[in-house]
């Protein structure tokens, strides 16, 4: 047999999980949850048994309540059987399992270095390894004996073989550490799951993981398995250790999930989920932004992103992907040389053209530009903005709010939030003739788009009103004697900001800008004045509004700035 046939021989005791196509757009782990499932035979066993002893539906109630008792302890007693001869595994038995590893382990080892060139020599080394390794996913019934499984150093020697020369002894270490990572499990023992963990990142679990990943081939059905389940495994690292994450991307995860989005093909299951690690990356890790920014990754998502500009997701997991790369790029933009790096690939040319498509990529094209143009740092970007003429694109969303698509969207509230705060980063951070085109679009048309202004004021204050209420009855109806008040106003803040006010502050803020921020003509205020009269409203009310906003301002930027702000909008207030 020759080295070709040795290595695509798969031994029938082994098989790879295979993945069940119906299942996959449920859930790419269906397959493991089912064979972890039955591995714990106690239900299935029972209920099987149930259903072939069933009692004849004829016969009396006295009888089938006998019957069932016996039935009870029948099934008590296979269960019991079942588990003493499957699945319970003791301490004495684990570590005969561990020594009959690292005996199979060693002696594959010494074949290969003895025969290298002789496959049919350490072929029969080869399966057992292969099949004490299946023998080893019992262990993920019992993470009691994590500790144990450690202290047998079975950890450094299951990691040594991701670089063994044949990769289906590597896919399937990756397969037992993906199961013995697997979060559902790691909950059952603290103990067992901080051994564990603890043990992986000792050995330098994330490095090898990757480099075994970049000699994989996508292309052979079980090595992109390996993949898909190397990727879960990062998935569990990541859930139960945080901190994991800045540390697995310096050693090569995050420049390997860029590499994989950057293959040219058809949309796959690991090209979703590498956008979804990569989102887990970026999310609450700052230095992984930066990183990102290192490795040109703000290009490799604006180049991934633009085949949508014209086109649609054709599956609701390639619009799941599309999501996570809109996602990815709003997270790096809160790294400010990210902007920088956005502004010089043309990131804001692409949204606005994705803007005007009307395509699902819509939505994300405006969280993107809402990151992008935000707080002190994003005032290259706004300008530019107003340049590219991307005044005729977001003004039209201002003044009508699309429809909401069969797909899953941004809704209404959430439409407007992002189009009123990218008017208000503009008014906010532009100067000179962009400033005075920004004003110039609030008197067309006979001042329609302050008529809008003051359309979606009233509607936020309704909201906020009701939420308002809704504190005050929860309020009077509770006993808040022993909360700290401190914490409640927050509490409470959120809740409103949440329920409306965040959007309302922007609207009002706007206001306040092109009636007295400068350069704004008179008729402004005397429109706002005239509509706030007509419907009851009052001028006091958005002073109100910008007080409490000025004095709740968030650290989008340093300290100088937040103080520079609120002098801003307080200066606002008194002139308006």
């Amino acid at each position: 047999m020759d080295i070709g046939e040795l290595l695509s021989y798969k031994p029938p005791n082994a098989p790879k999980r295979p993945q069940d196509e119906g299942d996959d757009d449920e859930d790419p782990r269906g397959e493991y949850e089912k064979q972890r499932k039955y591995r714990k035979l106690g239900i299935s066993a029972s209920s099987e048994f149930e259903k072939k002893k069933r009692p004849p539906r004829d016969l009396p109630d006295e009888a089938s309540s006998q019957v069932t008792e016996e039935e009870k302890d029948k099934i008590l007693e296979l269960v019991e059987n079942e588990e003493t001869d499957v699945d319970v595994l003791d301490e004495s038995t684990l570590k005969r399992m561990v020594l009959l590893f690292e005996k199979r382990a060693l002696k594959n080892q010494e074949m290969r270095i003895k025969f290298p060139d002789l496959p049919e020599k350490f072929m029969e080394s080869e399966l057992e390894l292969h099949e004490i390794i299946q023998e080893l996913h019992a262990i993920t019934t019992v993470p009691d004996l994590y500790p144990l499984l450690v202290e047998l150093q079975a950890i450094p020697s299951l990691l040594e073989l991701l670089a063994h020369e044949n990769t289906d002894i590597a896919v399937s270490v990756v397969d037992l550490l993906q199961e013995l990572t697997d979060v559902d499990i790691l909950h059952e023992s603290k103990e067992g799951a901080d051994a564990l963990m603890d043990a992986l990142l000792q050995h330098q679990a994330c490095a090898l993981l990757v480099q075994n990943m970049e000699r994989l081939d996508e292309s052979v059905k079980e090595e992109a398995e390996g993949v898909h389940n190397t990727l879960s495994i990062f998935e569990n690292l990541s859930e139960c250790r945080p901190e994991v994450c800045p540390e697995a991307a310096k050693q090569g995860l995050l420049a390997w999930v860029l590499k994989r989005l950057r293959v040219k093909g058809p949309f796959d299951a690991n090209k979703l989920y590498a956008s979804e690690v990569l989102a887990i990356l970026l999310q609450s890790h700052p230095e992984n932004r930066q990183l990102l920014g290192d490795l040109d990754g703000i290009d490799v998502l604006l180049q991934q992103l633009a085949f949508y500009k014209r086109h649609d997701p054709t599956s609701n997991e390639e619009n799941e992907m599309m999501e996570n790369l809109f996602n990815c790029l709003c997270s790096s933009l809160m790294y400010a040389p990210n902007r920088e790096r956005f502004l010089r690939g043309e990131g804001l040319q692409l949204m606005n053209l994705m803007l005007r498509e009307k395509k699902l990529s819509r939505n994300g094209s405006l969280k993107v530009l809402d990151h992008a143009m935000s707080g002190p740092d994003g005032k290259e970007n706004c300008n530019k903005f107003v340049d590219i003429l991307g005044l005729r694109t977001i003004f039209p969303l201002f003044m009508k709010t699309p429809k909401k698509n069969r797909r899953r969207t941004l809704t209404t509230e959430e439409h407007e939030e992002h189009v009123v705060s990218i008017i208000s980063s503009m008014l906010r951070n532009c100067r000179g003739p962009q400033r005075q085109r920004l004003l110039s679009k609030f008197t067309e048309n006979d001042h329609e788009k302050v008529d809008r202004l003051l359309e979606l004021h009233f509607k936020y204050l309704e909201k906020v009103e009701q939420v308002d209420n809704q504190i005050e009855m929860n309020r009077r109806n509770k006993d808040d004697s022993d909360d700290d008040e401190e914490e409640r106003d927050e509490a409470n803040y959120l809740q409103r900001l949440e329920g409306g006010l965040f959007t309302l502050q922007l609207v009002d803020y706007i206001i306040l800008e092109v009636c007295s921020g400068g350069g704004g003509p008179p008729s402004l205020k005397q429109r706002v004045t005239q509509i706030l009269n007509l419907r009851g409203g009052s001028l006091k009310t958005i002073r109100h509004v910008m007080r409490e906003y000025a004095g709740n301002l968030g650290d989008a930027g340093d300290s100088d700035w937040k103080e520079q702000e609120q002098q801003h909008i307080l200066q606002l207030v008194d002139k308006f």
